[in-house]
């Protein structure tokens, strides 16, 4: 339900901060005990090194922090009846978002043997870091998390993610000051500049700081509170602030302080959606001080632990082998006083409970978190009616990627109603030829306006913003509860997001391990403005790697495609959109490209993912090819193309088969790969021992290293980019990387066995084209006119 102004105002009662300090403590205890016990787990008799687990694995510092925001959400949750999620970024805050799961009931629902009593705790410790239990961060298996807590910078911009297009949303942020000194994290503080009050739900960050990192100082947390204040009013927020180390007295002040933010963020929407207010407005921050290992050890062996950076990870090493050190956590343990917080059964006391809420309003069992629980199929139209005709192969041209935004147009326009499907991109969605779009919804923006800008809406479902990390973690987040989009990029600069898309991937490998997430709608790049089509811009903007990346990753939740035309780029669209529990990366040209496939060939071609173009070679079928012109990407294609027409020409008794590959993974054996060939289809396309000559789009290891284990591999030689780029003309960028069509049959001439002696003339006649065209484009600046102007079959 949207966020409403507090029904009781006033400070909570003594009973409840009671309450509220007997959940604290609860979680406190079993956070340490998941750190720490494998058995006797209550304590019911003096603890023994046995006890004790033989790793000490795990963090202390955050979670005392973490467990005060999970304790003060259940009360805010319960006392207003929110619809609310919580991404919590601190890396490693697993022991607390387990202990609160735990203390709901959340986590025994999802996962029934670890039952909410003596027997359950005690496996809910052992199973903690634990070989065959679960990981020491926030992580998939965690019920209620959309956000992988093993790497940090990402957590506000997965939270603006979920709340977009969620208006009865309450998303809690909570940001480790570690975590606030990342470049992504710094970014996307100015995320508020796209949050529609109107169709967005509320996001409510909590910078938490508690001092440290792992050895060092945190810069936020030493910033003068002046300073602190005017950076964050700076990005738009109105702060509070929760300071101390006196636990009553920081209650009373977080309860306070949730209170004062809920009731800000009923009076933004409240003025948005009923009064008609337009400014944009200042969102509340909580900044949320108190020491690093709060409660824990004091000091250690004569050192300070409590509140320093030796409170990180584990403040109590060598507690089998050193009785002080047992002794002590003992100690530590007992103060949380256990016996109050657990009944004989090991059940959580109704006090402790008191402010919990329930059913699915619990953090751990909110249908958000689990976002393929609601997801929808997204309508996508029919393609026929944005197909390129296509009669002869390349007799038509078009821009592939300005066809697509037709059609997603026509998904943005359907989904209008419902608001499930955005397009994210750096500043680039008109660039890559998709503005299409814009003639149903425009770029969301609650900023000042000028009167030059151009498609700019306070409700625009275009998010474009100039750090790719921010568009990255926005989408991740609509995703992961549940809605569809599409991430449009430069191909050379989506590496910014190397990191985060191997995140996303370990993420959808895990989730496909656990029955109950369901399968979310797949994360899907479109990379343009691609290495062979940035000649105007140069070599910074010359780099198909991003490909490499994703192909080391987990094989059953990677998928890339190099679509060769318009008809192909469509059919791929539609299949990747339909998909679930997939990162797919299509890579597809903005540029004229020749059309080669009707529709109904490019999704037979999509299917087989690898196929036989009979018009474009000379490969009869009656007996195997002199040699396989191999293709992948839209420039190579071209290319191989015209090179094969070359030979026709020049070599009309030469058997070419030409093989155009739309899905990488088919290069693959089928037991690497659930898109791989079994050797039998590979060979009958490639032959097992005739010269290959493979033209790929981007490095061209990346096919060596796909294709090693296939018997024709000593036969393969792969032509790509290699790293030579300039600002140059179009055509000089594939002879740089001698991927042009010249090389291709100087290449064919140097490996079909006999051809050197008896076609050394028409070699030589390739290499003084090449040299021709060196001459050419630095007198003229432009491509030679044969290539300029050429058509297949022409």
């Amino acid at each position: 339900m949207t966020v409403t102004a507090a029904s009781t105002p006033g400070e909570p009662t003594e009973a409840e901060l009671r309450a509220l300090d007997a959940h604290w403590r609860a979680a406190n205890y079993l956070a340490a005990g998941q750190i720490y016990l494998m058995a006797n787990p209550l304590l019911r008799e003096p603890l023994r090194p046995e006890h004790i687990k033989p790793r000490l694995l795990g963090h202390w510092g955050t979670s005392p922090g973490l467990n005060l925001i999970y304790t003060h959400l259940n009360r805010m949750i319960s006392r207003h009846d929110l619809d609310a999620v919580c991404v919590w970024g601190p890396g490693h805050g697993g022991p607390a978002v387990l202990a609160g799961s735990w203390l709901e009931g959340s986590y025994s629902d999802t996962y029934p043997s670890v039952t909410r009593d003596e027997e359950g705790m005690a496996k809910l410790f052992r199973q903690f870091s634990f070989p065959g239990g679960v990981p020491s961060h926030v992580a998939p298996e965690t019920p209620g998390s959309i956000h992988e807590g093993g790497e940090l910078g990402y957590a506000l911009s997965h939270a603006y993610g979920a709340a977009f297009d969620n208006p009865h949303l309450l998303v809690a942020c909570v940001i480790g000051d570690g975590e606030a000194e990342t470049g992504p994290l710094a970014a996307s503080w100015h995320s508020d500049k796209f949050l529609d009050p109107v169709h967005d739900g509320a996001v409510l960050p909590v910078l938490h700081l508690n001092g440290y990192k792992i050895a060092n100082p945190t810069v936020l947390s030493r910033l003068p509170e002046d300073e602190l204040d005017a950076l964050l009013r700076g990005y738009g927020h109105d702060p509070l602030y929760v300071t101390g180390d006196d636990p009553m007295a920081v209650h009373r002040a977080m309860a306070a302080a949730m209170d004062t933010a809920l009731d800000r963020i009923a009076a933004v929407q409240r003025a948005a959606r009923e009064d008609g207010a337009t400014e944009r407005p200042a969102w509340p921050v909580i900044v949320l001080r108190t020491p690093k290992g709060w409660t824990g050890p004091h000091e250690v062996d004569g050192v300070p632990v409590e509140g320093t950076w030796r409170a990180h990870q584990v403040p109590l090493d060598q507690v089998r082998d050193n009785p002080a050190h047992l002794a002590q956590l003992e100690e530590w343990l007992r103060s949380y006083r256990p016996e109050e917080l657990f009944d004989e059964q090991g059940q959580p006391t109704d006090q402790v409970l008191e402010c919990v809420p329930e059913g699915r309003r619990r953090l751990g069992a909110n249908p958000h978190a689990n976002g393929g629980l609601l997801l929808r199929e997204l309508p996508l139209p029919e393609l026929e009616r944005y197909a390129a005709p296509v009669d002869k192969p390349g007799a038509t041209l078009h821009e592939p990627t300005r066809i697509l935004g037709d059609l997603l147009e026509q998904v943005m326009d359907d989904t209008a109603e419902r608001r499930d499907f955005r397009i994210v991109g750096p500043d680039e969605t008109a660039s890559n030829r998709l503005q299409a779009v814009y003639g149903v919804t425009g770029k969301a923006w609650q900023a000042a306006t000028l009167p030059v800008d151009e498609h700019l809406a306070r409700d625009g479902r275009v998010l474009e913003i100039l750090s790719e990390h921010t568009c990255q973690g926005w989408l991740e987040g609509y995703l992961l509860t549940g809605r569809h989009g599409l991430f449009s990029c430069y191909e050379a600069f989506v590496h910014i997001v190397d990191s985060m898309v191997n995140q996303h991937i370990k993420w959808l490998r895990t989730t496909r391990r656990i029955p109950w997430r369901a399968p979310i709608a797949s994360l899907n790049y479109l990379l343009t403005s691609h290495v062979w089509r940035q000649d105007h811009n140069g070599f910074s903007h010359q780099d198909p790697g991003f490909v490499d990346h994703v192909l080391n990753k987990s094989p059953e939740a990677v998928r890339v495609y190099f679509p060769p035309d318009t008809n192909t780029l469509l059919a791929t669209a539609d299949h990747v959109l339909r998909s679930r529990d997939y990162v797919n990366v299509v890579v597809a040209g903005k540029q004229p490209c020749f059309d080669w496939l009707t529709l109904d060939e490019a999704r037979g071609h999509c299917a087989r993912g690898a196929g036989i173009w009979e018009w474009a070679g000379t490969d009869e079928g009656d007996r195997e090819p002199d040699v396989v012109l191999a293709c992948a990407g839209d420039v190579p294609t071209q290319e191989v193309v015209a090179a094969a027409e070359l030979l026709r020409r020049h070599l009309p008794d030469l058997a070419v088969r030409v093989v155009n590959v739309v899905d990488l993974a088919r290069l693959m054996p089928a037991e690497e790969h659930p898109h791989g060939m079994p050797d039998a289809e590979f060979d009958a396309r490639f032959t097992r021992d005739k010269p290959v000559i493979f033209a790929y789009h981007g490095y061209p290891w990346l096919i060596h290293r796909l294709a090693y284990r296939r018997a024709v591999h000593p036969q393969l030689h792969v032509r790509g980019y290699k790293e030579s780029g300039t600002t140059t003309t179009p055509f000089d960028m594939v002879v740089r990387n001698d991927l042009d069509r010249y090389r291709l049959v100087m290449d064919v001439i140097d490996r079909v066995p006999g051809l050197a002696v008896r076609a050394a003339a028409i070699r030589q006649a390739m290499a003084d084209q090449r040299s021709r065209h060196h001459d050419w484009i630095r007198e003229h600046g432009t491509d030679l006119p044969e290539i300029a102007d050429w058509q297949p079959g022409s």
